[in-house]
């Protein structure tokens, strides 16, 4: 996908006291295995240090953006609920877990894997007292995210958010119905749990270059949520697509990225050498342009149906080089 004329990274608002660099609170360049930090969004209502650029952010919303948001404000009140005294045993792993599966996209579901809760995905200061995460995908509407970085791929972001959000509400109440524990992460703000890392456990995809996760089915073109629960639950595998094949030698986000914010290397992130963003680059455009989403649109595997044959050209050149070796 191209993008016509996305806006200049200049911008009418800045801090009058900077604060601390978002990059140093992400863990950039911190050699020790260290769980993440909430640097912008917080849901729990403490004042982060770059709270001011997301309170702005906020009142600078449009209305069919804030309805979105409020409503899934409303809906999350559901997020957590009383359990059902009869507890249904589960003796049958697989068939359990076909069953969820099943449910999860019965509601809207378009992607669903599982796996244990790990502590690489709960954020700093927060606790998940539950055995596993049901991560769930749903794509967002590739006509109006052709749009980005403009107010109508935004309104898109937040219906996918509210969609999905509902989607991992009504799972968490149907387990709960089981007699099982359970709770949803349906807030696109940052919760108790960072998404893309339980995701590619769980095999919904890969890390790209972009920051974001990378499906086959909708390379990033896709809004994610996830279900905590106890309800035991066999797991799925991470998976590899050829994502990374391709993100070594690709340069589309690199390019198209209007304030220079995404490496073309990995970086040393808490310990890690991984794909990351420049947050002090990419947050203020990210505000001046209702979320921005260039880096996911414009991406190979984001064009519909490109996956599927990026998966297999990548497949077929690993199998001839193999066989050169062999040879």
């Amino acid at each position: 996908m191209k993008i016509d004329n996305p806006p200049p990274p200049t911008y009418a608002f800045g801090y009058k006291t900077p604060p601390q660099p978002g990059n140093e609170i992400n863990g950039l360049g911190v050699k020790e295995n260290v769980r993440a930090r909430h640097v912008f969004h917080d849901p729990g209502g403490g004042r982060l240090p770059w709270h001011g650029l997301d309170e702005f952010f906020s009142y600078i919303s449009i209305w069919r953006i804030v309805k979105h948001i409020l409503a899934n404000v409303w809906q999350l009140r559901r997020q957590d609920g009383p359990v059902h005294r009869e507890r249904r045993e589960v003796n049958d792993l697989k068939a359990m877990t076909a069953e969820i599966k099943a449910k999860a996209k019965e509601l809207g579901a378009e992607l669903v894997g599982i796996t244990p809760m790990i502590d690489e995905a709960v954020y700093d200061g927060r606790e998940i007292p539950f055995k596993y995460a049901i991560c769930i995908g749903l794509s967002m509407d590739r006509e109006e995210m052709s749009t980005v970085p403009h107010e109508r791929a935004g309104i898109e972001v937040m219906r996918a958010y509210r969609v999905i959000s509902r989607i991992a509400i009504e799972l968490g109440e149907a387990i709960r119905a089981m007699g099982w524990p359970a709770k949803a992460y349906g807030n696109p703000n940052s919760t108790d749990i960072l998404h893309i890392p339980l995701a590619i456990n769980a095999g919904l995809g890969q890390l790209g270059k972009h920051g974001s996760m990378i499906s086959k089915e909708f390379g990033s073109n896709f809004r994610l949520a996830a279900v905590a629960t106890d309800l035991p639950l066999a797991t799925d595998e991470p998976v590899d697509l050829g994502v990374e094949d391709v993100c070594v030698n690709c340069r589309r986000c690199v390019l198209d990225c209007p304030p220079d914010a995404i490496f073309n290397e990995k970086q040393l992130v808490r310990g890690e050498q991984k794909w990351y963003v420049n947050f002090d680059k990419c947050i203020p455009y990210f505000v001046k342009t209702y979320g921005c989403a260039i880096c996911i649109e414009v991406c190979p595997w984001s064009e519909p149906g490109r996956g599927e044959w990026l998966f297999d050209k990548m497949m077929g050149r690993r199998k001839n080089a193999a066989e050169a070796q062999r040879t």
